[in-house]
């Protein structure tokens, strides 16, 4: 059938004007604003209001208390100096590890189908809502010197984990791990696997095409989990106490240097604590455009 000539014209003006679907997109913006224009209902706003008061009214008051004038001594002391470059290298070894041990189980997760994956997917994830304590003490139960695995090591090898360096670093990847695993699952699943297939058609082995077109493809999820779980070592707590214990020098990071100084020295404890603050100011900075990228 035919259209008339002013028909088609108007065919035309809407496709290169964005047609009725732009038309239809303008109105619904436009009614949406008038329904925000109605106010918002006191049911919602007052509990909304209470609730950004209860997160942000304790970080102001760390702000507000913080002793400022004093604050480049405190940073600048041998014992904040000892805990703030333990915490960097053991939150970055422990990022590492997590990278190296994550991204393939990830893959894993992602890709492939086994019997068990759900279970193999909640064991992987639950240290996430694990108390860091109970994941200190399941660290000690097996790596431990009289572990089920740290037995082994110590006598086999004169390996000892437990309240060292190294315990740190293991303890940090232990919790810090799930993000990085969730972060880059997350991103395989939305990307193409027609990729790979293509790569696999052209004589691409299965591991030369994660390597040359799947990595490529997942970097931003790569980069997100191992910033959220580089934080999340920073502030672990529980788990290393609990496996690697408080040495200054050797085994005290940020966290447990704040809650000691809390007891004798509270300033200093404020000055970690900002430190701290900081720090995670910036991951959700950086993080920020890819979680705008997402939502859209």
């Amino acid at each position: 059938m035919t259209l008339p000539a002013t028909d088609r014209s108007g065919a035309a003006a809407d496709t290169l004007k964005g047609g009725p679907r732009r038309r239809l997109r303008r109105r619904s913006v436009r009614t949406g604003g008038r329904g925000l224009g109605r106010g918002v209902p006191p049911a919602l706003l007052v509990p909304a209001l209470i609730g950004v008061a209860f997160l942000v009214v304790p970080l102001i008051a760390l702000l507000v208390r913080a002793p400022w004038h004093g604050l480049p001594a405190q940073l600048t002391s041998a014992e904040v100096w000892q805990a703030l470059r333990l915490s960097l290298v053991c939150a970055t070894a422990a990022t590492a590890v997590s990278l190296v041990l994550g991204v393939p189980l990830a893959w894993l997760l992602a890709r492939v189908e086994f019997p068990g994956r759900g279970l193999v997917r909640a064991l992987v994830t639950l240290p996430l809502v694990l108390p860091p304590v109970v994941g200190g003490v399941a660290l000690l139960m097996a790596l431990g010197r009289n572990g089920i695995v740290g037995r082994s090591l110590d006598s086999w090898f004169g390996i000892t984990l437990p309240f060292t360096t190294t315990g740190v670093v293991v303890a940090e990847a232990f919790v810090a791990m799930p993000f990085l695993v969730i972060s880059v699952e997350g991103t395989l699943r939305a990307a193409d696997p027609r990729f790979e297939e293509a790569a696999a058609t052209l004589g691409a082995s299965r591991f030369t095409a994660f390597r040359r077109v799947t990595l490529p493809l997942i970097a931003p999820g790569i980069a997100a989990g191992a910033v959220l779980a580089w934080a999340r070592a920073l502030g672990e707590f529980g788990a290393t106490i609990t496996f690697a214990g408080n040495f200054p020098g050797r085994t005290q990071t940020m966290p447990l240097a704040v809650y000691l100084a809390l007891q004798s020295d509270p300033e200093a404890a404020i000055a970690l604590s900002l430190v701290l603050l900081a720090v995670s100011v910036a991951v959700l900075a950086g993080l920020r455009d890819r979680w705008m990228t997402a939502g859209g």
